[in-house]
């Protein structure tokens, strides 16, 4: 077997474990010995797979002896999502369109979310009175405006919207602070845009829905569509 293919041989082995349910959060792997025998790959297969699962947030490894050693299943996978996420954004493995359309339909749900539940997340107000600050330059302002729709994922308690957001927040940052600097009136985009954002919150604390919806779609579009070249 090729040294480059046996290493998803273990990936494939541990993800048909994790979604039988044999395998689960706290969980220990086989020895890395013990994998390579039942497998019939090399030992540096394994730990290069060991690598990319740790790397994932999919597992934690440890060295030593005790219930903590060894490779263990984590519970906080989201962070490896992000992560992964993240780079394949910066290496611009995705089209920016498809980024954008992605976060569209993201942010709608998170928006629709919210408001079901009519509760606007904490510190969003005060977030928000923060970029209200006329000395901010454009690249904190977006910046703070980033960290604005983060925290919208983030209420929804839903792991993977935030994981989602955060992996995808470098490519947004990106294409949002280059863009500003071609904007004439930049004093009327923040006003704007603040505007935006209040009455998406807004929206959100009245439990109107299908209004939270519609403005953060047009906030997030009317953006890319004014400042696309």
């Amino acid at each position: 077997m090729a040294e480059a293919k046996a290493w998803r041989t273990v990936l494939s082995h541990v993800e048909a474990l994790l979604r039988s349910g044999e395998l689960g959060p706290g969980d220990r792997l086989s020895s890395e010995r013990d994998l390579a025998v039942q497998l019939g790959v090399g030992r540096s297969s394994v730990r290069e797979a060991l690598r990319v699962l740790e790397v994932m947030g999919v597992l934690h490894t440890a060295t030593g002896s005790g219930p903590r050693a060894g490779a263990v299943i984590t519970t906080s996978a989201g962070s490896g999502l992000a992560q992964v996420l993240g780079l394949q954004a910066a290496a611009q493995a995705f089209a920016f369109d498809d980024v954008v359309q992605a976060r569209l339909v993201l942010e709608t749900a998170v928006s629709t979310s919210l408001a079901g539940e009519a509760a606007a997340p904490e510190g969003a107000a005060e977030l928000l009175e923060a970029m209200d600050d006329e000395d901010l330059a454009p690249d904190d302002f977006l910046a703070l405006d980033a960290r604005f729709h983060a925290m919208l994922a983030e209420a929804t308690g839903n792991a993977v919207f935030a994981a989602i957001m955060t992996g995808l927040r470098a490519a947004i940052e990106t294409y949002v602070q280059s863009r500003a600097h071609d904007i004439d009136d930049w004093a009327a985009a923040r006003d704007r845009l603040q505007v935006e954002h209040r009455g998406v919150l807004e929206s959100i604390a009245a439990g109107r829905a299908d209004e939270a919806r519609t403005r953060i779609h047009d906030h997030i579009n009317g953006y890319y569509a004014s400042t696309r070249v």
